[in-house]
């Protein structure tokens, strides 16, 4: 059966909730450790960034079946500033925080698919899925 959950992201204990969830969810679709570990780092950052950047938002929690394939997607939407630049966001070491800048390239690298709409002046929606 599949699952959907949304989480506010406006605290920093919220974000500890979010790799909760995600983690909860991973186990429950029979991810093994490796693809829970990746899939909860991968949302661990995202929310950092939707509370850091975006200053504030959502995930959507989503379970995927496709056949006897399954999988987790991952939905982070903020109405913050957006971002001017994805292709620079997404490079290791740019940032316009006092992060290390490696936060949005690594989910991307983390995720199996991976997909970013932003505006400036509108907010920022990421979409990553991993599959099992």
């Amino acid at each position: 059966m599949q699952k959907t959950e949304t989480i506010d992201i406006q605290s920093s204990t919220d974000v500890v909730l979010v790799r909760q969830s995600v983690r909860q969810l991973a186990v429950e679709i029979g991810f093994g450790l490796v693809d829970q570990t990746k899939i909860v780092t991968a949302a661990s950052e995202l929310a950092r960034n939707t509370l850091d950047y975006g200053g504030g938002g959502t995930v959507k929690l989503e379970t995927l079946q496709e056949g006897r394939r399954r999988g987790l997607r991952l939905t982070f939407e903020d109405w913050g500033p957006g971002i001017p630049d994805i292709d620079l966001a997404l490079k290791d070491g740019f940032t316009t925080g006092n992060g290390l800048g490696m936060g949005l390239g690594g989910a991307k690298r983390l995720a199996n698919e991976f997909e970013i709409q932003s505006a400036v002046g509108e907010g920022t929606r990421i979409i990553i899925v991993r599959w099992k």
